[in-house]
């Protein structure tokens, strides 16, 4: 996002190139966020600025306006990605590493395009870009001397270059006191300070020595008089240079910050200070720990201490702090394993390992079975055995499963033939078929013979 160095630089070639001059065209494209979303259209835009002179430009940290001939005057906001361009001209603040070809004229993201020479379109010199569409554009209609009094201007906080008479050492003590936010968060709100956005606000936090996250209310007497010192410093040069980082200061952040996530990239200041990372106010901050030390309470230390007091659950019933032991501790509650479908009350004792009455041995695998009949005779015949359990796991069975087995032996049932007894149900079906068929016929032969 361009910041109080970059909207100085547009400044500046509008007063070259702009200024003192005639506007013979002026045509917009209506864009409901860039003019929409601010009260403005296009056709009001154009209507507005035709054939009237423009006596001047201004800045107020990243707003800029045009003074016209009469009201109302335009008031430009770049967002994210806007930018001003003029024809022949090179404005961008930044050198393309590879020589690029010239552009065509009207460039792309146009959203209003300013002719003084002639009101053919194909004459214009002057063109507001915004491909992201965060820029703004209004119609503010006052008394050009009156402007900085009226929204949004008169929301925002004083710029740091044109209100060094307001941003004194004592109005920036009481500001920082008056607030209990992480410093960099109250830089870089606008209604504080007008112009700081993301590096200025690094580089200046840099320069003073002062961690990012710190709380403004707990910064010394020492840092907050630093602090006023590097505010002025880094705004100052950044409008004095033009944002042109080729000629920033070899010291300063900015020239070594850019290095995040690249290849090959050391992060490192030339005297071998490393930068790191983190994320203040929901920005990326660039920091050199080595030097930008914590002196005061800070947002993390202030949730480290909160963690030992006790927090309500969640309706999910997020994880808190475990609770102090009591004095009495309770008695542990036996837990039971869960019991497996399909399977007999007695196999189940002898997964889980309880003790039977008469025996206290588990369930032989039935690979094993004759061996433990050979060494461990029993009384019981073996047709009173099916499954080889014996008759200690037979009297934990409840009634009514011993009724059911004796049942099934009645009936010649047993679990040791169960495939013995299908291949027999064919064989017996096919008896009392032919059975009744021979009944059939004797019935039909008697029947005939009477």
């Amino acid at each position: 996002m361009p910041e109080i160095g970059e909207v100085a630089r547009i400044v500046h070639y509008l007063h070259q190139h702009l200024v003192g001059k005639t506007l013979k065209l002026v045509k917009a494209q209506h864009d409901e966020n860039v003019f929409g979303k601010v009260g403005t259209s296009a056709a009001e835009f154009e209507k507005a600025l035709t054939g009237k002179k423009v006596l001047d430009a201004k800045q107020q940290g990243k707003y800029f306006w045009l003074v016209m001939s009469s009201p109302p005057h335009p008031l430009f906001h770049f967002g994210m990605a806007g930018w001003w361009k003029i024809r022949n001209h090179e404005t961008a603040y930044y050198k393309p590493t590879k020589p690029q070809e010239p552009t065509a004229w009207p460039p792309k993201y146009w959203k209003f395009l300013l002719g003084t020479d002639s009101t053919d379109l194909n004459d214009t010199s002057h063109a507001f870009i915004d491909f992201r569409r965060f820029g703004r554009i209004r119609l503010i209609d006052c008394p050009a001397e009156a402007i900085r009094n009226v929204p949004p201007l008169k929301e925002n906080g004083p710029d740091p270059v044109v209100d060094k008479d307001i941003l004194t050492e004592e109005w920036l003590v009481q500001k920082l006191q008056s607030k209990r936010i992480p410093v960099k968060a109250l830089l870089l709100d606008q209604a504080n300070i007008s112009g700081i956005g993301n590096w200025v606000g690094d580089e200046l936090l840099y320069d003073a020595r002062i961690h990012p996250e710190q709380y403004s209310n707990t910064l010394t007497s020492a840092q907050m008089s630093q602090l006023h010192k590097s505010i002025h410093y880094v705004c100052s040069t950044a409008v004095e240079l033009r944002a042109e980082s080729d000629k920033f200061p070899e010291h300063w952040l900015f020239k070594h910050r850019w290095g995040k996530g690249k290849k090959d990239a050391t992060n490192c200041l030339p005297n071998g200070e490393k930068i790191k990372f983190l994320t203040v106010g929901g920005r990326t901050s660039a920091i050199v720990p080595s030097v930008q030390r914590k002196t005061g309470e800070v947002a993390k230390d202030v949730d480290e201490e909160d963690e030992g007091e006790e927090k309500p659950k969640g309706k999910k019933g997020k994880k808190g702090k475990k609770s102090e032991k009591s004095d009495v501790e309770e008695e542990p509650r036996e837990i039971k394993p869960k019991r497996k479908r399909g399977k007999t009350d007695a196999e189940h004792l002898v997964e889980d390992g309880v003790a039977l009455k008469d025996s206290k041995r588990s369930k032989p695998s039935r690979s094993k079975k004759q061996a433990v009949n050979k060494e461990e005779p029993t009384d019981a015949a073996p047709s009173d055995q099916p499954n080889g359990t014996g008759s200690a796991i037979e009297a934990e069975l409840p009634e009514r499963k011993q009724a059911q087995r004796k049942l099934k032996d009645e009936r010649g049932v047993t679990s040791k033939a169960p495939r013995m007894q299908k291949a027999a149900r064919p064989a017996a079906k096919a008896e009392a078929t032919e059975e009744t068929r021979g009944r059939r016929r004797s019935a039909r032969v008697s029947g005939a013979a009477k």
